[in-house]
C-alpha cells in the first residue's frame, strides 16, 4: 500500500521509521504548504516497508511518500 501526499509542499517531518507498525488514520508525515502544516495519514494498516522522500524535501500532490506492506 502506498500513503501519498494530500497536497503539494515541503515535507517537513516524517513521523514514522522503516519497520514502524502503522494503523488506519494514523499519521505518518507532516506537510508544510503555505505556512500551514498538513497531516499525511495512513488509510490502511501495515509495516513501513520503505520511505520514499526526505524532510525537506518538495512533494507533488499525490505522490508516493511511505509504502506499507499488508
Amino acid at each position: 500500500m502506498n500513503i501519498r501526499s494530500n497536497m503539494s509542499g515541503s515535507l517537513w517531518k516524517l513521523v514514522v521509521k522503516v519497520g514502524d507498525q502503522v494503523e488506519a488514520g494514523q499519521e505518518v508525515a507532516i506537510l508544510e504548504s503555505m505556512k500551514m502544516e498538513i497531516p499525511i495519514v495512513s488509510e490502511g494498516s501495515g509495516v513501513v516497508e520503505a520511505i520514499l522522500k526526505n524532510e525537506g524535501d518538495f512533494v507533488q500532490e499525490d505522490e508516493v511518500v511511505v509504502r506499507l506492506q499488508a
